[in-house]
């Protein structure tokens, strides 16, 4: 399925939840689609159920999931309307890692080609 790094500085359960978010924005798992469950995931990635658990409730919390008791965790339908406290917030990050990457020495040109290859990912929507 995907791997994790366990010498990575990152904490497995954030490890984690950037990899199904990457599948739910990349549509390897579409929406109203059926998570693996905790245990099935914790016994193929070799770590403690209370860690899938855990990434699953911040998922569930940053909007990507939902749980039915007794089923399990789905994919959420991402609406086309963002909320405004989401669209900000990815604005600060987005800023916070263009100055990061201009100080290091990344070029106006290379940055505005992932800005490209991003949106070709992503689909091209336009969330104003």
């Amino acid at each position: 399925m995907f791997e994790l790094d366990i010498r990575s500085r990152q904490p497995i359960y954030e490890q984690l939840v950037e990899k199904i978010k990457e599948f739910i924005i990349h549509e390897v798992w579409g929406p109203n689609e059926q998570l693996p469950s905790v245990r099935l995931l914790a016994k193929e990635l070799t770590i403690n159920p209370n860690t899938i658990q855990k990434a699953y409730r911040e998922l569930e919390h940053q909007g990507y999931i939902y749980s039915i008791p007794g089923k399990g965790h789905f994919v959420a339908t991402q609406p086309k309307e963002v909320s405004r406290e989401k669209l900000e917030t990815a604005k600060q990050q987005l800023l916070k890692l263009l100055c990061e990457a201009f100080y290091i020495g990344m070029k106006k040109d290379a940055i505005l080609s992932l800005v490209d290859e991003a949106e070709q990912i992503a689909g091209g929507g336009d969330p104003r």
